[in-house]
């Protein structure tokens, strides 16, 4: 390839073609000399094509349409998700291999991880999300995880298929993110919050100007007027870090009709906060057991951002900004669903924000009317 000057990343089709010619030019001098023959010329292309352009022995597992998440752990086996079920493959990479692998993943992302930037996130080309651990803070070799988008759940429509909710809910959701609604994701860990904020944001791209703010792009969304910002890490001399708080006030800057946090966790709740009390819409995720407590913690994280914050101010804020907190959740099968959607009223009763409940999973109403009756014991029941 270098001879010819093709570059695998730029003209695959021509990569391809010299590689499928390779094994081919193999075979025949192997059939000339007696030797082996190389048994599934496909695969060996694909293995070729993913060692020089791809990711190795992980771009299998990265094309496979099906696979929702990858990681290896500090002994280099490698574990994958389908359906929110989590399963161990027979690959076990070595500890070279896994450092050239993330090398070769962060080398267009200008990031980096080392002994004094332990953890790294980025976003691959392909729109995933991956995250690095080092071995100087996990035992034995390094850990990643890779969240993949799947293309397949990024609409309404494909979620209520798939069950995540009924029909007239996703259709209420609609109007709401198109009537300029602020809603917000809740749940837990791989509950589905990011996938079901794209979903929205998806059925409102067309009429509204959207600015999302990331540490790490994972919104896989498109429209006509979108403008993605994504934070930076500090350089080796301290400097250049771009932080949340510091984007979202740099967005309320580029006239949004919807301003999106990815995910707030930190003090930037008090920027969103402010941003939506100016009357800009937004949309969030927020990690929380039920919508309650996602309010809950929202009105907390605010007081972060220093001293002279106080919970008497952001609660009544959050209580009259925010419209709709759509709560998902996972069950143990590996099912993922809108378990509730509440509405805040307004009202602050005791310091608490008081919410209307608009929607709740059926199965959620069957396992609170089992718990009211007493405790019982079902086996091979989904929740």
């Amino acid at each position: 390839m270098r001879t010819e000057g093709v570059d695998p990343t730029i003209d695959p089709d021509a990569a391809r073609r010299i590689a499928h010619a390779e094994v081919r030019r193999h075979d025949d001098a192997a059939l000339a000399r007696g030797g082996g023959l190389i048994e599934d010329e496909a695969a060996c292309v694909r293995d070729v094509l993913a060692s020089l352009s791809g990711f190795g022995a992980l771009q299998p597992l990265l094309d496979d349409p099906e696979i929702e998440e990858i990681w290896l752990n500090g002994t280099g086996h490698v574990h994958v998700a389908r359906e929110g079920v989590a399963e161990r493959t027979g690959l076990r990479l070595s500890d070279t291999t896994v450092r050239d692998l993330v090398e070769r993943m962060l080398q267009a992302t200008g990031r980096r991880v080392d002994i004094s930037q332990p953890f790294v996130d980025a976003s691959l080309p392909d729109g995933s999300r991956l995250h690095v651990a080092i071995a100087d803070v996990v035992r034995g070799s390094w850990a990643v995880n890779i969240r993949k988008f799947l293309p397949k759940y990024r609409s309404l429509e494909a979620l209520t298929a798939q069950g995540m909710m009924p029909a007239a809910v996703a259709e209420r959701l609609r109007a709401a993110m198109n009537d300029g609604r602020t809603v917000i994701v809740s749940g837990a860990t791989h509950a589905g919050k990011t996938t079901m904020l794209g979903a929205l944001l998806a059925s409102c791209a067309d009429s509204q100007r959207i600015v999302t703010v990331e540490e790490t792009f994972e919104l896989a969304i498109e429209g006509p007027d979108l403008v993605a910002l994504q934070g930076r890490q500090s350089s080796l001399e301290g400097t250049g870090e771009i932080t949340l708080r510091r984007l979202v006030k740099e967005a309320l800057r580029m006239r949004p009709d919807r301003l999106v946090l990815g995910e707030v966790r930190d003090a930037e709740a008090l920027d969103l906060v402010l941003a939506l009390n100016t009357g800009v819409p937004g949309a969030c995720t927020v990690h929380a057991n039920s919508a309650t407590e996602a309010l809950e913690k929202l009105s907390m994280l605010p007081l972060l951002a220093g001293r002279n914050i106080d919970r008497g101010f952001i609660a009544p804020a959050i209580a009259t900004s925010i419209d709709l907190v759509v709560h998902c959740v996972r069950d143990r099968s590996g099912r993922r669903f809108v378990q509730e959607i509440v509405a805040p009223t307004g009202e602050i009763v005791e310091g608490r924000i008081r919410t209307a409940r608009v929607y709740l999973d059926g199965s959620t109403t069957q396992r609170r009317a089992d718990m009211d009756r007493g405790p019982v014991h079902r086996i091979g029941v989904n929740s």
